[in-house]
């Protein structure tokens, strides 16, 4: 069964679209199937996995508001086994255009529904803007898991809890399954004090959720998406191609025996246990309303 991950943060800089592009490209050569989403407007994740983002008039805007069926939008990629929905700037006015309608936190996911074809693939990955927005929540809605990058920053741990709290929130309005995949640290320079305390801090609170592969600074892996192309391909011997190969290794482990996750009581998974103390303050009363966008995390 194809199994559905969300790359997050509300931060910007801190390489989700890098690790959606190379965890892509890293699990493509590993012979697996992937559906790379971007749902980011700027259009990085198609650019960086070697598709004109100037050339692209179908995008995941039009399976969003109903225009165009998710198939008719993919395209083949560069990367072995790798296929992608792409983005463009049309995709600045979703948020505005389906705040009012129907079913506006779930046009993803039925995007999904309406027919096999997303069964084709072991893995969809989907890379989202910097922001918890409605675009942001229907990634979450549509997907099993979270993976979270993290650079090793105070205002990091901060973001970290209003994160947790979206997530809450979606697990009890659209997505009871929604579990925490785990978080990566991105961006490391394990030179710097301040990188080693918050990397301690946070494996102290979140313990095995945290991947023990790290993503290191490195130029290479800053050149590549000018060059569309995946770390693998624009410098294979780069450490940052490493560590992209590692955390493939890493995640296909993590899912070798793993079925796709049910909803424990309250919306976790079963083995989830209760919420971590770094979210504690961020875990929310319980809702109602229409909808998510209606919470304290606005939708704007």
């Amino acid at each position: 069964m194809v199994k559905r991950l969300v790359i997050a943060n509300q931060k910007g800089g801190v390489a989700k679209t890098t690790t959606a592009v190379n965890l892509a490209a890293s699990l493509g050569q590993f012979g697996k199937k992937v559906l790379l989403i971007d749902l980011d407007p700027q259009a990085n994740a198609t650019s960086g996995i070697g598709i004109d983002k100037t050339q692209v008039y179908k995008s995941i805007y039009d399976a969003l508001i109903g225009n165009e069926s998710l198939e008719f939008i993919v395209r083949d990629t560069p990367s072995q086994g790798v296929r992608v929905a792409p983005a463009n700037l049309s995709l600045v006015g979703a948020e505005i255009e389906l705040v009012n309608s129907n079913r506006r936190e779930f046009r993803l996911i039925d995007s999904f529904n309406k027919n096999n074809y997303i069964n084709q693939y072991d893995f969809v990955i989907i890379d989202t803007p910097p922001s918890l927005g409605l675009i942001t929540v229907n990634a979450f809605t549509a997907a099993e898991s979270v993976l979270i990058p993290m650079q090793c920053e105070y205002y990091a741990l901060e973001g970290l809890a209003q994160l947790y709290k979206t997530i809450q929130l979606v697990r009890q309005k659209s997505n009871p399954s929604l579990y925490i995949e785990g978080l990566l640290f991105s961006m490391v320079d394990p030179r710097a004090n301040l990188t080693v305390q918050v990397m301690d801090e946070v494996k102290k609170i979140l313990k095995d959720k945290v991947y023990e592969t790290v993503i290191p600074r490195n130029i290479r892996l800053a050149e590549a998406p000018s060059f569309g192309k995946p770390i693998a391909t624009y410098d294979k011997n780069s450490k940052g191609a490493e560590a992209y190969e590692k955390l493939a290794k890493e995640f296909l482990a993590r899912h070798s025996d793993v079925p796709s996750p049910l909803a424990g009581e309250g919306g976790q998974r079963p083995d989830e246990g209760p919420p971590h103390p770094v979210a504690a303050a961020a875990t929310p009363s319980p809702a109602g309303g229409e909808g998510i966008i209606n919470e304290e995390v606005q939708i704007s």
